[in-house]
């Protein structure tokens, strides 16, 4: 469906799902607003809605950095963001995408990542993408590759990092603190009995990665609280669960303390912020000896915050 124009500016659009809108993506942004000033062209950031590998293989279930809603805020600061669903230019080939790219979007100049590829044909090299353009008076740039510095930054290095326990790296890829999002349940009770009550944490995505099990520093976006530090514990609970026989020792638990909250948070919505592994987990041999490495962990956070 044609898009009516506003605006008589011309485009300058790259194209991407960009998970995690990270420090690579950003340099890539940068560039699309410098191009554009130069140029007299707006600029316009064409993502999908879904992960294009989720559409493409039936049993591949996404690990995310950004939830939709995430991504379009982020990248709302960069341009004018178009969400496109990925199931219904799926078939395209590139040189089909990029004529309704231009057709609908008035797009003069396409700014293409250094490794990006898009398109049913699977075309392989930058040259293919130029020649294509040329033929329907768009032309193509290709950006060089990112680094930061020993680190090649992409959302698999990020998520590998996530995975590894490795917040730091993470954050220092990202630009920002990586950050999950989830509505407080009812969890078993076991912080109000040792004296540190916690808010159980069910992610909003689904999809949206974990970091590994453990104790992190953190700080909590809460209704009536912006960025209030907080120990956050990641695990299957062992303490509890090697004298519980109802529970599921596979089961992954979020929790959150926060030292300077009091009050009811059932039902809320809480931004956590990972900002560092404090310890691994691990199973106490008492409930005494794991309230004893709590009041420490928070001791620590407090410090660390």
């Amino acid at each position: 469906m044609a898009i009516t124009r506003r605006n008589k500016l011309g485009k300058i659009a790259t194209i991407g799902f960009f998970d995690g809108v990270h420090g690579g993506h950003r340099f890539l942004f940068e560039h699309l607003r410098k191009e554009g000033v130069q140029r007299g062209l707006d600029p316009l950031i064409v993502t999908f809605d879904t992960h294009p590998r989720a559409v493409l293989q039936s049993d591949y279930v996404p690990q995310l950095l950004t939830s939709l809603e995430e991504r379009k805020a982020l990248l709302s600061a960069f341009g004018e963001v178009k969400i496109l669903p990925f199931a219904d230019i799926q078939s395209l080939t590139a040189a089909e995408f990029m004529a309704q790219l231009k057709d609908e979007y008035d797009v003069q100049v396409l700014l293409m990542g250094y490794d990006h590829r898009f398109g049913s044909d699977r075309l392989q090299h930058p040259q293919d993408y130029r020649r294509i353009g040329e033929s329907i008076g768009v032309e193509v740039l290709t950006m060089p590759e990112y680094t930061e510095g020993e680190w090649h930054v992409s959302s698999t290095e990020i998520r590998t990092a996530l995975e590894t326990g490795n917040v730091a790296v993470a954050n220092e890829l990202l630009g920002r603190p990586y950050s999950l999002c989830g509505t407080v349940v009812h969890g078993v009770g076991l912080g109000h009995t040792i004296g540190f009550p916690t808010a159980n944490i069910k992610p909003l995505d689904p999809h949206k990665i974990i970091p590994r099990t453990g104790v992190y520093v953190a700080s909590v976006n809460t209704p009536s609280m912006d960025n209030a530090p907080a120990f956050l514990y990641i695990g299957t609970n062992p303490t509890r669960n090697q004298s519980d026989v109802t529970s599921h020792p596979s089961e992954v638990f979020i929790e959150v303390h926060i030292p300077s909250f009091r009050g009811d948070l059932y039902g809320r919505t809480l931004e956590i912020r990972f900002m560092r592994l404090l310890r691994e987990e691990r199973r106490f041999n008492s409930l005494e000896e794991l309230k004893a490495q709590i009041k420490a962990d928070i001791d620590s956070t407090l410090r660390q915050v």
